[in-house]
């Protein structure tokens, strides 16, 4: 498919966004049929590849050379061995790569000014388009003498590596390999060898424009199947149990050739069951029956970018025509739980520091919650700015305290528990996550948020 069509495709199937809401203003039966059309939004594998290079080449042009300045590095290498490489190395390279072949050694020279940044592979296998490659080939001490000779040549101020103590994302480069560079550095470069951890960082955690034009559909993607999976094409009252509802959608998200990053979960609260303020979670599996409170969290990749997403569901009673109002003020305060979150992001605010205002915020409305929102984009648990964690109340050493960017995306990812008075004041844990991207001013949900229950009728 031409890249133009490819756009337009896209842009003309953004249907799933909005579509959980809008069925529960309908016929809750529209809930199953929600992904009737969307196998056709998928792209196939061979499409796919024109899509995500362009992305990534939109990255490398733009993107790329203002971190590098921003971070003040102007040489940065990434070396990765087949089965052991680092974990920025797919999002580097061009599709249809699956892993590094031998030795791969990407190079980034920034030349200042308009020249901008050179990328170089010395590498046995070409990436045309991508890399410019700086070796012919031959064996592996050739290889290495040939990546000292282009530091030599070039003569950096500042060798970025993927060193890290902190960050897993920045800390790539093994041990071995790093012996090996530090062997053909010409004489003084070693002194200029610094971390890159910030640099890989900003990289990974950065959302270009054109990305944002695709997400909005991809994250629609995962919300449809859960509408879909919530509905009584899935759900049959005391036969169907939470590990059916699971099961169901880890093979949808097969069949639609969508990834899952990990198992989806689906659990279950009712009436006698517990949960009190000590409970992080509140749920349990089993049987699904009438009266049920459900809750899901499903996470896939597509385009090399992920979703991470959590939901609620409601049982009808038979006689019921409608969630209880209890339940319906519990999601509510779900709610506006996430506008108090999403209200303190400010540019340059750590993630503490906005776990802090929130917590401030949410004593004076009184409202029970636990935050454990990070930062998504090329993983599920991505890099940036991490905002509370789901066992502490406390800051988060180290990746709380990195400062919001604009253009990063984050799972605003957490829960509230709210007495209901149809269950004699038993606490309901609604547990709710969306993806989501702050711009510098405000958080905007890609694909919508939940404001209205799902409904199995």
């Amino acid at each position: 498919m031409p890249v133009r069509a490819w756009l337009l495709c896209l842009s003309l199937l953004l249907t799933c966004d909005a579509a959980p809401a809008a069925a529960q203003n309908g016929d809750p039966f529209d809930q199953g049929r929600l992904m009737a059309a969307a196998d056709g939004h998928v792209l196939p594998q061979r499409e796919r590849v024109a899509a995500v290079n362009r992305m990534l080449r939109d990255r490398l042009d733009t993107l790329l050379p203002a971190l590098m300045r921003e971070t003040g590095i102007d040489f940065w290498v990434v070396i990765n061995r087949e089965y052991a490489e680092d974990p920025l190395y797919l999002t580097l390279v061009p599709e249809p790569v699956f892993a590094a072949r031998r030795t791969t050694m990407l190079v980034f020279h920034d030349r200042g000014g308009e020249a901008g940044v050179e990328r170089l592979t010395v590498s046995r296998y070409p990436m045309p388009g991508f890399y410019e490659p700086a070796w012919e080939g031959g064996e592996v001490d050739e290889q290495w003498a040939r990546l000292g000779a282009i530091i030599a040549e070039r003569n950096p101020r500042r060798i970025g590596v993927n060193t890290s103590r902190d960050w897993a994302f920045g800390d790539g480069l093994s041990s071995g390999m790093r012996a090996r560079l530090m062997a053909v550095l010409p004489e003084g470069a070693a002194t200029r060898v610094v971390s890159a951890e910030a640099l890989a960082v900003r990289w990974l955690e950065s959302r270009t424009a054109l990305e944002l034009e695709v997400y909005p559909h991809i994250v629609g993607l995962a919300r449809g199947v859960i509408a879909e999976a919530f509905s009584p094409r899935v759900i049959t009252p005391g036969v169907t149990t939470t590990d059916d509802v699971a099961w169901y959608i880890r093979q949808r998200f097969a069949d639609l050739d969508l990834p899952a990053w990990f198992m989806p979960n689906v659990n279950r609260q009712r009436p006698g069951t517990t949960c009190d303020a000590t409970t992080p979670f509140c749920g349990d599996s089993g049987v699904i029956d009438r009266g049920d409170v459900l809750h899901t969290d499903v996470g896939v990749t597509y385009l090399r970018l992920a979703t991470d997403t959590q939901e609620m569901g409601y049982v009808l009673r038979l006689g019921e025509t409608d969630v209880p109002e209890g339940l319906k003020r519990a999601l509510a305060v779900g709610n506006r739980w996430q506008d108090l979150l999403t209200a303190e992001f400010r540019v340059g605010r750590s993630g503490n520091e906005v776990l802090a205002a929130l917590q401030a915020a949410a004593r004076r409305e009184g409202i029970d919650h636990n935050t454990y929102t990070h930062p998504i984009g090329f993983h599920g648990h991505g890099a940036g700015a991490t905002i509370g964690m789901w066992d502490t109340d406390a800051a988060v050493p180290i990746h709380g305290d990195w400062p919001l960017h604009a253009n990063t995306g984050f799972s605003i990812e957490g829960g509230v528990k709210v007495a209901v008075p149809e269950w004699q004041g038993q606490l309901v844990n609604i547990k709710l996550e969306q993806t989501s991207v702050f711009d510098g001013e405000r958080v905007i949900y890609l694909a919508g948020r939940q404001t209205r229950w799902h409904v199995v009728p």
